[in-house]
């Protein structure tokens, strides 16, 4: 992987960097990815829709009318799944949609969304995110300078600070992550990644 420059809030670059060829110019396995993205968004279905069955409803315990003699069809309960009021058939119950993966997958799907980033040309790299204020407004200048203003953007750093955390809260288009919270879909789900110096390093330290 070539050297990437590394800028800082005003958009200036300030030196270049060498980012770890073992993350970040590997060839992503769109396989594994897929798989993990999946895996991330079942996971976050709650798996809590129910239906009755005929035997659950309530009701429909005696037979409506008698079998023959009245020119009707014949029934044996009002909780049939043809009437009204009835139970459900083959509908949903509650379960669990998650799914398993090998944690060499999981790494590899990570270094694979990872290295999209750095081949797209989607990743910025700043030498801190320490801002001295909180307003939203002062956030938005920032981002300006960036060029990342109206875009779904990806910011980590290696430790959350309060007044970061106030500035992008209201930011739809903004999410903000630690370095050890990054997962493959938050990182795919972005047009940009704006990382840190110190989140960089924490990342290559894990994944190596």
């Amino acid at each position: 992987m070539g050297k990437i420059s590394v800028l800082n809030t005003s958009g200036e670059k300030i030196k270049d960097i060498t980012l770890n060829e073992q993350i970040w110019a590997i060839e992503p396995n769109d396989a594994v990815l897929y798989d993990a993205i999946t895996l991330t968004r079942n996971s976050q279905r709650q798996g809590t829709h129910s239906t009755k069955t005929r035997s659950e409803v309530r009701g429909g315990g005696r037979k409506p009318w008698r079998q023959k003699g009245t020119g009707r069809a014949r029934h044996g309960s009002t909780r049939s799944p043809i009437w009204v009021g009835g139970g459900v058939v083959f509908g949903p119950t509650p379960r669990d949609h998650g799914k398993k993966m090998n944690r060499k997958e999981r790494r590899l799907a990570l270094k694979s969304a990872l290295a999209y980033k750095a081949i797209n040309s989607e990743l910025i790299v700043i030498d801190n995110f320490n801002v001295e204020s909180y307003k939203t407004k002062d956030m938005i200048k920032t981002l300006a300078r960036l060029n990342i203003v109206d875009q779904n953007t990806l910011i980590v750093v290696e430790e959350l600070t309060d007044n970061l955390i106030l500035a992008t809260r209201n930011l739809k288009n903004i999410m903000l992550l630690q370095a050890d919270e990054i997962n493959t879909l938050d990182i795919i789900s972005a047009d940009k990644m704006v990382i840190t110096v110190d989140a960089v390093k924490t990342i290559e330290e894990v994944l190596i």
